[in-house]
This record gives C-alpha cells, structure tokens and sequence, in this order.
C-alpha cells in the first residue's frame, strides 16, 4: 500500500488522468492535479521539519479590518530586537526574553505570545499555513479557528529508482495512503498575550477484503510529535531561530488542574480549580483532542459549539472526485446536533464546565453526559 506501487486510489486517479489527457495539455493537467500532489514537508518555501528530541519518541475580510496601533507603515505588526538579536513578534520581558514561550498539558504544548492581541498574529499565521503548501477550510478572526484542508504528505512515498525516473511523468498516480489536517486555536490570554496551540488529524487508506481489492479510510491517531514540530516552524515564522524554539518546547511549561466530576440535581458537570482564562483555553484544547469538532465559539458568552467529527465524510470532499460531486450543505445536514459546551466562571480561581441547552440548561441526555466523560478524561 504505502510501497512506491500504485495504491486502488492512485489508479482511480491515474485511469481519470489519462482520459482527461486526451482533452487536454500537460500542462492544464498538472494545473488539475495540483492540490492532489500538495507536499508539505517538502514544498521549497518550507525547510523539513524536524522534531525536538525529547518528543521523538512521543472579524469579517482581514482587509477591511483598521491594523493595530502597534503596526508599521505597511500593516505588519511591529517586531521587536531582543537581547539576542531576533527580530521577534513578542513582547519580551523579563520572565521572556525572546517575547513567549510555551506551556503543556499532558503531550499536548501551545504557545504564548506576549504583549500580542489575536489580531496581531493571525495574518502571520494565514500566511505559516499557505506557505507551507496548505489551503484554509476555515479561516475565521472571529472565532479564533483556522483549519487546513487534508492534505498528503509526499514525503511518505519511497523515493526508489523507478519513481525518481519513470514515476516522475506520472508523480500524481503515487499515494502515500495518508492524509493529514490541521487546526490552529488562537486565543486571547488573561495578561494582554495570545494562546496559539495546534492540533492534528490524521486519516490511512487500508485494503479490505479477503483478496485485498477494496480499501477505506481509516483515523489514525494524533501525532503530538508533528503538532510540536509546526509550532516549532510557527515559534521560527515569529522571529526564533530553530535551536531557540526547540529549547522553548523543551522547557515548556506545565499548567495543570485536575477537573472534578460534580454530579448534582440538574445533571453531571466538572469543576475546573483556575481562572476563566485558563480553563477556556484547556477546554478548547481537550475538545480538539475528543471526536468531537468545534464548529464556532464565543468567548464573551463562554460557549464551544460542537459536533461529533466524522473524517470520513469531510475527507470526502477534499480532492477532485470530491469537490466534483460532494454536497457540503448536505454533509453539513448529516453531521448530526449541535451541542453547546458552557465555560462558566464561578469565582476568581474556580470555573465550571457544562453541556448546555438552547436555553441555557444543563443537557441531561446520554450524548451529553458522554461529551462530559470525554472531557473529564481529557483534562486529567
């Protein structure tokens, strides 16, 4: 399957090919088959990745928006020199240095910019994404979501003699049997800085069938590796350089609060002991790791709106059969309800964490209790 033979797919896509080459140039098909060949560890404008060693193992059209007051003449935020010599996008400060650094939960990392406001950072992400050879589902200031297309990692595919000669005319006929997507969670921090954590999806082709002819997607699981080594490109993207940022996930931080389940009279929710700020950005990450998606949120209101995350059916409408035939207002349709997670700061240090109802109540049905389990699991 993941050899440099064509996968059931690939040849689906390479029997179209050719029918399409007897209308059509070269050169209008590489143009048709360009998202399909996306390579994103190896696309010239983004160097390879490459994973720290200690997790080897493991609003509205930005161009109508009024820039921020720190921003230069042409509209970027203004950088500052720090001590070291990079031009950084933080604010550095004593406990910084460099203008952020990074925290943990468990495997999961994300990163603290100081001094920077969402709107700050987010056309330097735009920006991270699409240059290293993604396209954006959602890209909304509003909500702080911004998720990839699924995309192929190339660099799977074996590099052997016969792709590297003949392979090469047909390059888009060869699948590594993978797809990979990515969401980004910017967030506004309790101390004027922005929150920015990301989180993996992954999909695998296996063959089925007792003579191995059929084949489906499957989910692999999240890669914590792959999550740290893009924000490591992010952390170099704001002005680190590669040894600064990889030392920054190293060092990063622990912030942690074990979530108590309270069952009472109304339903079962949890019990965060930490401030609203914390506990809204720790929600969001847990949800991020659950089968769960989160469609839209409102931090004003403190609410997550969610559904239960079908990659099956989302990665049907990726690639060129899918964009031809896929109905997205339809998908949408049978993606199944909507549930609303409530953040609910109760004092200073202490936030409770709910599914709700339209009108505000504790969800007492099964899925809801099922999200909470998710959750409680998640955040301990």
């Amino acid at each position: 399957m993941k050899r440099s033979a064509l996968s059931l797919h690939a040849t689906r896509m390479a029997v179209l090919a050719l029918a399409l080459g007897s209308l059509a140039g070269c050169e209008s098909l590489n143009d048709m088959f360009a998202s399909d060949r996306v390579n994103y560890k190896d696309t010239p404008s983004a160097p390879p990745l490459a994973v720290p060693q200690d997790l080897s193992s493991a609003p509205g059209d930005q161009k109508y928006v009024a820039p921020p007051p720190t921003a230069t003449l042409g509209g970027a935020t203004q950088r500052t020199v720090t001590a070291a010599g990079n031009a950084t996008l933080g604010v550095p400060n004593t406990q910084d240095p460099l203008g952020m650094h990074v925290e943990r939960d468990g495997d999961r990392r994300w990163l603290v910019i100081d001094g920077r406001v969402p709107a700050d950072v987010w056309p330097q992400l735009q920006e991270f994404w699409t240059s290293n050879g993604f396209t954006l589902a959602t890209d909304s200031p509003e909500t702080g979501i911004m998720t990839t297309n699924w995309a192929e990692n190339r660099a799977n595919i074996p590099d052997d003699w016969f792709r590297r000669t003949i392979g090469r005319v047909i390059d888009f006929a060869y699948s590594s049997g993978t797809r990979d997507r990515f969401r980004t969670l910017v967030s506004r921090g309790p101390d004027g800085q922005t929150d920015i954590s990301v989180t993996h999806s992954a999909m695998e082709e296996v063959l089925t069938g007792q003579d191995k002819t059929g084949s489906k997607w499957v989910e692999r699981p999240r890669d914590p590796a792959l999550e740290a080594a893009f924000l490591s490109k992010i952390m170099q993207k704001f002005g680190l350089t590669d040894a600064q940022s990889k030392q920054l996930l190293t060092d990063a931080r622990p912030s942690s609060s074990a979530a108590k389940v309270a069952a009472g009279p109304d339903g079962t929710t949890l019990d965060l002991p930490e401030a609203f700020d914390t506990a809204w950005l720790r929600v969001g990450l847990a949800l991020d790791r659950t089968n769960f998606t989160v469609d839209n949120r409102d931090r004003q209101k403190g609410i997550y709106y969610v559904r239960y995350a079908d990659s099956m059916k989302e990665l049907k409408g990726d690639g060129l059969l899918g964009k031809l035939f896929y109905n997205p207002k339809k998908a949408t349709n049978e993606q199944g309800p909507e549930f609303l997670v409530a953040v609910r700061s109760t004092s200073n240090a202490q936030t409770q964490v709910a599914v709700v109802n339209q009108n505000g109540q504790i969800d007492t049905s099964s899925d809801a209790q099922r999200i909470v389990s998710a959750l409680h699991a998640q955040l301990n």
